[in-house]
């Protein structure tokens, strides 16, 4: 897989618990040869959690793809006019933020970045990872999966014993979606058994 032609906006939101696979998605990018520009919500920004500072997170994200990304509204806005971006990926995506998509509702970086973007008809690829994916936010995501343009990341039950509604996108797919998406098509199955 050569990717070295692509611009890649790549979202991140506050699913704090992914976000060592997210470092490990981004670092698969940029080795097949993407331009990768990072864009952060202001969740994955300002919060420090259990699983680490969130300057620290987000100093290493820069250093991986040597861009200081898209940290504001107002930076991510111009994606739409300057038409620069090939795919936007959103990984990992949170409930909230696919809940706050699927309604037009567009109030941190990466869902400015995500309208600007999907405005030029390009893909749009998603990777789920709520606690509540088969329960409130299931309608969400069903509304997302048939609008044109938007692609998921094969996601399963991350612990369907603890957490029955959680859904979890499988990073290991994300190139290959990637692919499927820039030709116009769902990589499939969307649904698999789930592997950490």
């Amino acid at each position: 897989m050569d990717f070295s032609n692509y611009t890649i906006g790549y979202g991140i939101t506050g699913s704090f618990c992914t976000f060592a696979r997210t470092r490990k998605a981004v670092t698969e990018l940029v080795a097949l040869g993407a331009n990768v520009i990072p864009i952060f919500s202001y969740n994955a920004q300002n919060f420090d959690t259990r699983f680490g500072s969130a300057k620290d997170f987000v100093d290493e994200i820069c250093e991986i793809t040597q861009n200081e990304g898209i940290r504001t509204i107002n930076q991510a806005e111009p994606i739409g006019p300057n038409n620069f971006l090939d795919v936007m990926v959103i990984a990992p995506c949170t409930g909230n933020t696919a809940a706050k998509l699927s309604n037009g509702i567009i109030d941190t970086p990466v869902l400015m970045a995500a309208k600007a973007h999907m405005r030029n008809g390009k893909p749009l690829v998603i990777a789920i990872s709520t606690n509540d994916g088969l329960g409130i936010n299931f309608r969400n995501i069903g509304s997302l999966m048939n609008m044109k343009n938007i692609y998921f990341v094969p996601f399963g039950q991350d612990n369907w014993k603890s957490k029955p509604n959680s859904l979890v996108a499988m990073l290991e797919f994300l190139p290959d979606t990637i692919e499927c998406a820039m030709k116009g098509r769902q990589t499939q199955p969307i649904i698999r058994t789930y592997s950490s």
